[in-house]
């Protein structure tokens, strides 16, 4: 073989290679073009399933509040047989009415003269009344209740004294810069004042002490 011959011959070897080389590269882009259009179409699909799962989210949302108004307002009804009873066995006149706010079932007794002994001094017998109610509607559900019940709107009445005595405060320490010190209270009660002060801009409210004597401090921000 002459070395024109050979150089003809790896010439044509080296543009059959050079094919090979190219169809190899074609070939293999369009494997990485199937394989890189297959994920999008996954894409796609998991966009739905996410939809989807948002959609089956919200609906056991909904379905989760529903099952607590309804347990709740169970949990009323149990305290409102329960009551009636206890006033036939005291011979007290009353309205019972049934309640849900938030998280807790609303119990309250309206329209006797005698309630006022239901409450006793300071709610001392109506917080006495409430555990005793809880207690029978957890007999009866068998979960702990935090129904709150009211009698002769003496909760009421004290919750709006209590919020207009936060206003007032605060706006007093607002206003002089001198920190004020309340009266011990039970933590529904300084729940209602700290709400009452979060509202005044410039103050801001702390609880001190131990129970029974923890207190709502105010105090200027």
């Amino acid at each position: 073989m002459t070395a024109e011959t050979a150089t003809h011959a790896d010439a044509e070897a080296t543009e059959r290679d050079d094919a090979g080389t190219e169809e190899t590269a074609t070939e293999t882009t369009a494997d990485v073009d199937k394989e890189t259009s297959a994920p999008a179409g996954d894409d796609v699909e998991s966009d739905d399933a996410v939809g989807a799962d948002d959609e089956d989210s919200a609906e056991d949302e909904e379905e989760d509040e529903d099952d607590e108004e309804e347990r709740l307002v169970e949990e009323g009804e149990i305290a409102g047989d329960y009551l009636e009873q206890l006033l036939d066995v005291l011979d007290f006149d009353g309205d019972i009415d049934l309640d849900v706010d938030g998280d807790r079932a609303i119990v309250s007794i309206d329209g006797g003269d005698d309630l006022t002994k239901l409450v006793g001094r300071k709610g001392e017998v109506l917080d006495a009344l409430q555990e005793l109610t809880r207690l029978a509607v957890q007999q009866a559900t068998g979960e702990r209740s935090r129904l709150m019940l009211d009698v002769a709107r003496w909760r009421a009445d004290r919750r709006e004294r209590l919020a207009r005595l936060g206003r007032e405060v605060a706006e007093r320490v607002r206003d002089s810069g001198e920190r004020e010190q309340l009266d011990p209270m039970t933590p529904f009660e300084r729940k209602i004042v700290h709400d009452a002060v979060a509202a005044v801009d410039g103050v801001i409210s702390e609880s001190e002490g131990a129970e029974p004597k923890r207190r709502v401090v105010v105090i200027k921000n």
